[in-house]
């Protein structure tokens, strides 16, 4: 039985020259990958990639500069561990928001993905949008596909070590831009902008905008298209939400083949050749490297960017369009209109995506508007259980935590109920500021014959006139 070795490269010469066994198959563990050059397009796809990329980055770096009120709109402060959304105050006893809306998230992926393929990928995901924003400034600096392999390839001189070294800083100065941007969400962005100006960036601060700002730097101007085909688990997983009735960006077999040059005045149909006139700009195009015309393969970031420049040939060709188009593989086959294509878009597995999804979002937005808008924790005084006073009741003493999730001092009336004669001792009112939470000292105390000895559950009540009421479960301890 033959017997797999693993090597760097495997060298037909050594097995001629007897060094290497003729039943031993050389297995390379790595793949050689080579520099991808995309080439320019423009196109209707290429402009809705540029509305994504311009309509994202003017959402993430403007939104931290946005005030609400006197503070930040939206702010994870960790430090005091509040979370303001706009007009949301959330506290980390609301992480159960947090997790709907990522369930909310990735269901929506789900659904947009078994309707519409990788489009996310291919339009409005950060590693395609700030490749699109890197390949820019590179193709500004250093030209265009062709002038970049040139200047790859040409000795290092003054010209080409000054195009390097323009690109590298302007691929810096965004990377650092967008790490303190990230940092702007979780430290006031106004106090963090003092900071910077004057040189006093606490070790954490100074170190997430580097760590982010490198890691945009090192994914969109080094790994691009390796992040999509390697470290990108959806691209793994997406095979599982795809069927026949999936968008996906496909080329039409049975028009293009057998492909071929030809002049334009050759009747390509006489001459037994198809609409593709084999001129690679799909794959120069493409951000990852594939050939759409070998069939779908889970490299494809259904960016779109083969079809415009498709569009483009046959325009000069003088063939329709739509050669390589957005289709799915039962429209390909049983060569569908598009309105057939929209009628199959209501199928089980869109229909289960989209109820579990509707459901998830009424529960979450009705779960926030229906929210009491401060939380309340009851802590028992663990010095003593309970203590005689008076000489004829018995006295628990409790730590009462009310926090205040509103922008506005709030008043609230604390009360206790469950026991017969049961009495709180302390000021039942308390002010809590804007936002802030403030632990109440609670004593109290019921008649010594009240009760049996033993622990009684009690509830203590805690009313806003505004924001309503909130009530806690505690134990009263009776002595024996």
């Amino acid at each position: 039985m033959p017997t797999t070795t693993h090597s760097k490269k495997t060298t037909a010469a050594a097995v001629a020259a007897g060094a290497v066994p003729a039943d031993e198959v050389m297995v390379s563990l790595y793949q050689a990958q080579k520099k991808i050059y995309p080439r320019s397009v423009t196109g209707l796809f290429a402009k809705w990639r540029w509305f994504f990329v311009y309509a994202t980055q003017i959402f993430f770096y403007g939104l931290p500069w946005l005030q609400w009120g006197e503070r930040q709109a939206v702010l994870f402060d960790l430090d005091t561990r509040r979370f303001y959304i706009f007009g949301l105050v959330l506290y980390p006893q609301d992480v159960i928001y947090l997790s709907g809306i990522l369930i909310i998230s990735a269901m929506l992926l789900f659904l947009f993905t078994a309707v519409a393929g990788r489009q996310w990928c291919g339009y409005a995901c950060p590693q395609t949008v700030y490749t699109e924003i890197y390949l820019w400034i590179e193709k500004k600096i250093e030209g265009d596909r062709s002038a970049r392999m040139r200047l790859d390839a040409a000795p290092m001189s003054a010209a080409k070590f000054t195009r390097k070294a323009l690109k590298q800083l302007a691929w810096i100065a965004v990377g650092l831009w967008t790490g303190f941007t990230f940092v702007g969400y979780f430290t006031p962005i106004h106090e963090l902008a003092l900071h910077f100006v004057q040189w006093t960036l606490g070790p954490w601060e100074l170190f997430w905008i580097f760590f982010y700002g490198f890691a945009t730097y090192g994914n969109a101007g080094y790994m691009r298209e390796q992040v999509c085909k390697y470290m990108c688990p959806y691209a793994r997983f997406q095979s599982a939400m795809f069927d026949k009735d999936t968008l996906i960006v496909t080329y039409d077999t049975a028009r293009g083949e057998p492909r071929g040059a030809r002049s334009r005045k050759t009747d390509h149909r006489a001459a037994g050749l198809g609409d593709c006139v084999d001129c690679t700009l799909c794959v120069q195009v493409c951000p990852t490297g594939i050939d759409i015309r070998e069939g779908l393969q889970y490299e494809c970031i259904s960016c779109a960017a083969c079809i415009d420049v498709c569009n483009g040939v046959m325009d000069k060709v003088g063939y329709p369009r739509g050669l390589i188009r957005y289709s799915t593989e039962n429209a390909l086959a049983q060569g569908w209109s598009g309105r057939q294509i929209l009628r199959h878009v209501l199928r089980p597995r869109v229909l289960i995506y989209s109820g579990i999804l509707a459901a998830l979002t009424i529960a979450l937005f009705s779960s926030l508007i229906l929210r009491t808008p401060f939380k309340v924790d009851i802590v028992r005084d663990r010095a003593t259980l309970a203590r005689i006073v008076d000489g004829s009741k018995i006295e628990n003493v409790y730590r009462v935590q009310i926090m205040n999730a509103t922008e506005k001092p709030q008043t609230y009336q604390i009360s206790v109920s469950g026991l017969q004669g049961i009495q709180l001792v302390t000021e039942p009112r308390v002010t809590v500021a804007a936002a802030e939470g403030l632990w109440v000292p609670v004593r109290l105390q019921l008649p010594y014959e009240g009760a049996k000895p033993g622990s009684h559950e009690i509830h203590i009540d805690v009313k806003s006139e505004q924001t309503g009421q909130v009530s806690e479960k505690s134990v009263f301890i009776v002595p024996r």
